[in-house]
């Protein structure tokens, strides 16, 4: 049983300590057979970019002997080395323009060292621009140009009023790899989100993003096949230690962390890294993806843009959604996808009778999971532990039928959230409710719509239906009269299970449960 490395993105290390690779280098070899080309490849954060690019380094490097047995080893290639300028940028945590120079300097300089080159020129720009010409004169070869997560410099200073001029020296850094395109024979770009007036989309007219191409949607992360197939010695302990039955196993297996879809192909994948670590560490069911934290500028924009939570997983939207961003012009729904927050779940016919229209989501309970907690903690201020207090009372009343505990439990959860958070509209205050029952969806069946200034509800347990009807700034009768007027209640009157309508009334301007009535059909 090969050992699991799950903080490890170097691919000849992974190799040569006989560590688990799931081989997908037959991927690598569509991007590499190519006389000259440029790519721009962009994936949620822990999903393998940087795996993908040492592995691409190590392939132009003509290391072979790294890739017997491999895909790849047993295709046609021709294996040729080239000198390779590769530029990490996953650690450059700056916030201004002189420690982005700083971190730069410090990569070309690796990369010299590494052709056994040195630098010329003081600005970095010029620096990269001399370093392709010299390689590319001295070792008579082309050069490959690999960058990792190029857009670090720009989501760690989203709300830094010193951004433009990160984004202005970035934009003429990476202007660099269009001006050299004669001397470069391939370059691979890789990032978590696109951005507009960034020179690879701007300027690199010849860059071809394969974000959502077909060809390339299992390219990162893992499907069902490639986990049945390189875990399976793992699988039956995971089982047994889950006491359940392989099959039961790999349903939560997908569950949990599956449903990742990059193109308006059927492939779906799950987040590697999670996956990984759920195998090396004792097959517990946990979230490890979510635990590095969503973006604080995301749940910043999200509050302050009044975003529609309910309608972004619920309607269609248009491939714009996919597209570059302006950074004084940023969209939430956007953002979201591109940080991998949410997928692709289905496509529908465009309303304008061409094309078609995604509907995204969560992709898994991971991810569900993950982002409700921390957005509900935002909008709350609540901390981990106080929310997850909250949740799990809810939840215990819930299940055990006590719906006056409910709703006090509740009402104890409006008054707690701080005067100075509260978002004072009823945008904010259908967030709230609206995530909170999503959260309470993870643990038992429980469903939450707003829509027209109103917020329904509904949980249902093994012996009973709750039906609420939350009425902002009106009585609570008046909400039970709507329960009882649109007869919310019919499709669950099958079910043999006892229901319960509950009318509640919400006071925006104290941020307050004041009232509620309950009646048993």
């Amino acid at each position: 049983m090969k050992k699991i490395k799950t903080s490890t993105y170097n691919f000849p290390e992974i190799i040569e300590k006989d560590f688990l690779y799931v081989d997908k280098t037959d991927y690598v070899r569509k991007l590499v057979e190519g006389e000259k080309d440029e790519f721009f490849l962009s994936r949620p954060r822990r999903f393998g970019k940087s795996l993908l690019v040492s592995t691409l380094k190590a392939v132009f490097q003509g290391r072979r002997d790294l890739f017997k047995g491999l895909a790849i080893d047993k295709m046609d290639y021709d294996w040729k080395a080239y000198p390779v300028i590769h530029l990490d940028f996953a650690d450059a945590g700056v916030d201004n323009l002189k420690e982005l120079d700083e971190q730069i300097a410090s990569m070309l300089a690796d990369a010299a060292d590494e052709n056994h080159v040195k630098l010329r020129g003081v600005d970095v720009v010029v620096q990269f621009s001399n370093l392709i010409s010299d390689l590319a004169g001295r070792k008579r070869s082309h050069v490959v140009v690999l960058v990792d997560e190029y857009d670090k410099p720009i989501l760690s200073n989203v709300d830094n009023p010193k951004v433009p001029a990160i984004l202005k020296k970035l934009k003429r850094f990476y202007s660099v790899i269009k001006k050299k395109e004669g001397a470069i024979r391939f370059a691979f770009i890789t990032g978590v989100s696109k951005f507009a007036h960034v020179s690879i989309f701007s300027d690199l007219n010849n860059l071809t993003d394969i974000t959502l191409k077909t060809d390339f949607a299992g390219m990162l992360g893992f499907t069902e096949e490639e986990i049945r197939m390189y875990f399976a010695d793992r699988i039956p302990l995971a089982a047994e230690a889950n006491n359940c039955t392989e099959e039961e196993l790999m349903r939560t297996l997908l569950k949990w962390y599956d449903g990742y879809r990059f193109s308006d192909a059927e492939t779906h994948v799950c987040n590697p890294v999670s996956l990984s670590t759920f195998f090396s560490n004792n097959y517990k069911f946990s979230n490890y993806w979510g635990k590095t934290g969503m973006p604080s500028f995301l749940l910043e924009l999200a509050k302050n843009t009044r975003f529609n939570f309910e309608m972004a997983l619920s309607q269609p939207v248009s491939d714009l959604v996919f597209g570059a961003y302006e950074l004084d012009n940023l969209d939430p729904m956007g953002l979201l996808w591109q940080t991998g927050y949410l997928t692709i779940k289905e496509l529908t016919p465009s309303p304008f009778g061409f094309g078609v229209f995604y509907r995204l989501g969560f992709p898994d309970l991971e991810v569900e999971q993950s982002f409700n907690t921390q957005l509900l903690t935002y909008y709350s201020g609540f901390k981990d532990m106080e929310m997850s207090a909250v949740l799990s009372q809810l939840i215990s009343s819930a299940r055990e039928n006590r719906i006056e505990d409910f709703m006090k439990a509740l009402q104890s959860y409006f008054a707690s959230i701080p005067y100075d958070i509260r978002g004072g509209d009823e945008r904010y205050y259908q967030t709230i409710f609206f995530i909170t029952f999503l959260l309470l969806g993870t643990a038992i069946e429980a469903e939450a719509r707003t829509s027209d200034g109103r917020i329904d509800a509904v949980i249902a347990t093994q012996r009973h239906v709750f039906i609420f009807e939350f009425k902002l700034d009106k009585p609570a009768p008046t909400a039970l009269e709507q329960i009882e007027e649109k007869m919310y209640y019919l499709k669950y009157q099958s079910s043999g299970k006892a229901i319960t309508l509950v009318g509640a009334s919400f006071d925006q301007s104290r941020g307050k449960l004041v009232e509620w009535i309950l009646m048993d059909l």
